[in-house]
């Protein structure tokens, strides 16, 4: 058996990973990252720049990506919860402009893979949450781009009960709808 479970979405390209913890009176253990495992499941990218953040209740970061220098992300939570989403921007995908989302907890120690060609986004559900995730580009602010989080033709479902405000940068405020950004890989 592996160390981790590679769970296809219902979008080619992006997986839910589950990994084995291994657990007892004193804490956990787990690998979050072997890179044979993952290139024997058809996941063989390179990753270049790790990041964290910590967000309360209510924050909605995305709907992210780059135009050049796309990103490939292998995202999870190490604290608190977070509804994430991938949204297809893949032109000649059979999925264009559909999403796939998860919610990644520290307690089930999900881990959420969005290939290159996506556009990106959370929400946090706890009171707070850190998000940690690997990238296979470096950041390039120069060529980042977005979709409108509430954009009714992506039409994500968000899991905003109990969430009394939508807390947005002011770059997400800002974001043009999917028909309008003309976005495809």
């Amino acid at each position: 058996m592996g160390k981790f479970n590679f769970i296809e979405t219902e979008i080619k390209d992006v997986y839910i990973i589950e990994p084995t913890v291994f657990g007892d009176n004193r804490g956990y253990f787990m690998e979050t990252y072997n890179y044979e495992e993952f290139a024997a499941a058809g996941l063989d990218m390179k990753f270049v720049q790790d990041n964290q953040s910590k967000s309360k209740k209510g924050v909605l970061r995305g709907l992210h990506l780059q135009t050049e220098h796309t990103q490939g992300k292998l995202v999870r939570v190490i604290k608190g919860e977070v509804y994430d989403v991938a949204v297809d921007l893949r032109k000649d995908s059979p999925t264009y402009g559909k999403y796939v989302g998860v919610v990644l907890s520290e307690e089930n120690k999900k881990q959420f893979y969005i290939p290159e060609g996506f556009a990106h986004g959370f929400v946090v559900l706890s009171e707070e949450a850190e998000f940690t995730y690997k990238c296979t580009d470096f950041y390039h602010p120069e060529f980042e781009m977005g979709i409108i989080w509430n954009d009714p033709d992506v039409a994500v479902e968000w899991p905003l009960e109990g969430i009394d405000e939508v807390l947005l940068s002011e770059k997400d405020k800002k974001w043009p709808l999917f028909k309008d950004s003309k976005i495809e890989f």
